[in-house]
């Protein structure tokens, strides 16, 4: 018939409610000031080890982000951020989001109309790690 659910695959698939993405970065206050004072995350946990920061975990709406600072165990020549890209959807003001952006010093691209009628800014964090907030058009 035509209004049965579809049945579920087997073995059963997994079932999520966020996603969490997890950053090592070469400097926890400079990337601290790139998400917090540039995109606008906020500090909703901070996680120290004999008095020292080590990590955050960011929070934007419903989406978190953790950044935790390299220990340098795998060298510091560790090359970061290379093929990796997060998209983050908006309904804000990309405009906005750019002029702010840019009055930290942080260089933006866009934003741009996108192929599929939205609008899309582009940003690279301080390790390399790259952003794209996406608005559709409605």
């Amino acid at each position: 018939m035509a209004n049965e659910p579809t049945p579920r695959r087997q073995p059963e698939t997994l079932h999520r409610r966020t996603i969490t993405p997890g950053l090592t970065v070469n400097d926890l206050q400079r990337s601290l000031d790139f998400y917090v004072e540039g995109l606008g995350f906020t500090v909703k946990e901070r996680w120290e080890r004999e008095g020292v920061l080590r990590g955050v975990m960011l929070v934007a709406g419903r989406c978190e982000l953790g950044l935790g600072q390299d220990d340098w165990a795998k060298g510091r020549d560790r090359v970061k951020g290379v093929g990796f890209r997060i998209y983050a959807e908006t309904t804000q003001d990309l405009d906005k989001i750019a002029e702010r952006l840019r009055a930290h010093g942080i260089a933006a691209e866009g934003p741009h109309d996108a192929p599929w009628g939205g609008k899309v800014l582009n940003v690279t964090d301080p390790d390399g790690f790259q952003i794209t907030l996406t608005r559709e058009l409605k």
